[in-house]
């Protein structure tokens, strides 16, 4: 199994589990979603997922175009972020693999091929790094 897990973060769901307003610019809600994930890669979630950390976004819709930074890699969907999220899953058999999202259906579809799933909450409540 390689050594440095894979999270992958369901992008419009995350976006969408908090009423902040995403809806008015939902690119610049991914950006910053997007900004806030770049430590994971090199710090990792301290006392949940040590690191390094290769980091994912998955982006859709009117989001599709936000590019990837140093630390997250942005795959934008061509169809379904759903799809896109399941489809980087089954591609990575021989790693561990983390999926935040609080869809239940995608939940399920991931954890049948063998990865973890944890809520948008997760992220979140992470203790922060000194």
């Amino acid at each position: 199994m390689t050594e440095t897990p894979l999270l992958i973060v369901d992008g419009a769901n995350v976006v969408g589990s908090r009423p902040n307003g995403w809806w008015r610019d939902r690119a610049g809600a991914a950006a910053r979603l997007r900004d806030s994930l770049a430590p994971v890669a090199t710090v990792g979630l301290p006392a949940r997922l040590p690191a390094p950390v290769e980091v994912v976004l998955v982006v859709e819709g009117a989001a599709r175009d936000v590019p990837g930074t140093e630390g997250v890699r942005v795959v934008s969907a061509a169809g379904s972020g759903d799809d896109t999220v399941v489809e980087l899953v089954a591609d990575a058999p021989e790693r561990r693999r983390l999926v935040v999202t609080a869809d239940r259906e995608l939940r399920g579809r991931v954890t049948a091929l063998g990865a973890e799933v944890y809520g948008p909450r997760w992220l979140r409540e992470a203790p922060a790094s000194n």
